[in-house]
């Protein structure tokens, strides 16, 4: 079991779709229990949608209400369109780190 100040790290390679919302959703909230403070990396995620954003929201509010730290570390180009369209990055308060990408 793990220390109440423990960290956890993330890594989310699916779609952050409403088609993986409830598999998510148990994910990100056994995380959160088992962690003081987690570091989430988004940066594989190819595809994410309201609902991914809806999930990460609650993420974020669950871990303010236990206080407890949500950090999301990497961001895909996919991710960061979708938060920079909803004018949301100043919610999560994380800087957007975004993978270069390799020159063909």
């Amino acid at each position: 079991m793990n220390s109440p100040a423990s960290t956890g790290r993330l890594a989310i390679d699916q779609d952050m779709t409403i088609y993986h919302a409830e598999a998510l959703k148990s994910e990100l909230m056994g995380n959160l229990e088992n962690h003081q403070v987690i570091e989430m990396d988004l940066s594989q995620v190819a595809a994410i949608d309201t609902a991914g954003i809806q999930l990460l929201m609650l993420a974020k509010r669950e871990c303010q209400k236990q206080d407890k730290t949500l950090r999301i570390v990497a961001h895909s180009p996919a991710v960061h369109e979708l938060m920079d369209f909803f004018n949301i990055a100043g919610f999560f308060g994380d800087p957007l780190v975004i993978p270069a990408r390799d020159v063909a």
